[in-house]
């Protein structure tokens, strides 16, 4: 089986952890490494619980490199406790980390695990984009190094879906909307997972208490952490979450479930509709535009949700 080396930069999270747990047990995927990001809640917490995951799920011997604690130019805003709870993973209390942080910032690591797996790293970004803007300074020679940029974020309005911060803005792509539109205009391919597709991918009250009664350990963690995010998502689902870190790993192990359209992106970074992403599909044509000669990506806009969620069950057997 060809595994697909991934970084993950993440901010630990209830659904990072999920999207954890699967690079962490899903055959398919070979983690690298680990980069925290302020974004669900303070650099401190997301780098603690990244660590502690790490724990948890089994797989010490993965490096973790804390990263950016503020956005590159805005100010830092509010965290997400109503969210993801005081902690960031539902108020559900993991063990006090064993393990030693990685020495390297984010940056300085994602640049270089770019380099040592040249053309064959899928960076997978779960939060705010800072660590991979950084790098992108950093290295500008980044790219060409880079496989594949597979991000959770952003809000391009279809099937109704906007954002979940403005009625245009998705939530990691507000909290840095300067980085954001670095790494979408960066000379790399870049696919965005936003809330297009994420929130087609809804686990039921159902499904989460099948996973944490027959899913094992991982399974009933993960149903714990779950029942605070599921609170909050009561508006939207009636009952269930959307999952929307694990819907970007499932694009990463198997891009075939998701339908995508080609466009170079954009992202507002000021004013009212600050964090909006904005795609011109291929084909386009507009009298005065800033897209000219920006590079084509990808954004998802559409899903086998079915499928997604047998792939991400079938990891917990009990």
């Amino acid at each position: 089986m060809n595994r697909t080396r991934i970084l993950f930069d993440t901010d630990p999270g209830i659904d990072d952890a999920m999207a954890l747990a699967m690079l962490a047990l899903d055959p398919r995927a070979e983690l690298v490494g680990i980069t925290t990001v302020f974004g669900n809640v303070p650099i401190e917490l997301t780098t603690r619980n990244a660590l502690a995951l790490r724990e948890r799920f089994g797989i010490p011997e993965v490096p973790v490199a804390r990263g950016a604690a503020r956005p590159l130019v805005k100010p830092a805003g509010d965290f997400a406790d109503f969210v993801h709870g005081a902690n960031g993973l539902g108020n559900v209390e993991l063990p006090e980390p064993g393990g030693a942080l990685d020495p390297r910032p984010a940056a300085q690591f994602i640049v270089e695990m770019a380099r040592r797996h040249s053309g064959e790293l899928v960076l997978v970004p779960v939060g705010p984009l800072t660590n991979l803007a950084l790098a992108l300074q950093l290295d500008p020679e980044l790219p060409r190094h880079v496989r594949e940029v597979v991000l959770m974020g952003g809000a391009f309005g279809t099937h109704g879906h906007g954002g979940n911060m403005s009625p245009v803005a998705e939530a990691n792509i507000f909290n840095d909307p300067h980085a954001a539109d670095l790494v979408a205009t960066a000379p790399w391919p870049v696919t965005f997972v936003g809330l297009d597709v994420t929130h087609e991918v809804v686990m039921t009250t159902g499904y989460l208490d099948e996973l944490g009664a027959r899913g094992g350990p991982h399974g009933a963690f993960l149903r714990d952490i779950t029942r605070f995010y599921e609170a909050f998502y009561e508006f939207r689902t009636g009952g269930g979450i959307c999952c929307h870190d694990a819907t970007a790993v499932a694009f990463a192990l198997d891009a075939s479930a998701f339908t995508r359209r080609p466009g170079a992106v954009r992202v507002v970074t000021e004013g009212l509709a600050a964090g909006q992403t904005i795609q011109s599909v291929r084909g386009s044509r507009f009298p005065a535009t800033d897209w000219d000669g920006r590079p084509e990506q990808q954004v998802c806009t559409g899903v086998d949700v079915a499928r997604v969620l047998a792939d991400f069950r079938r990891l917990f057997p009990g």
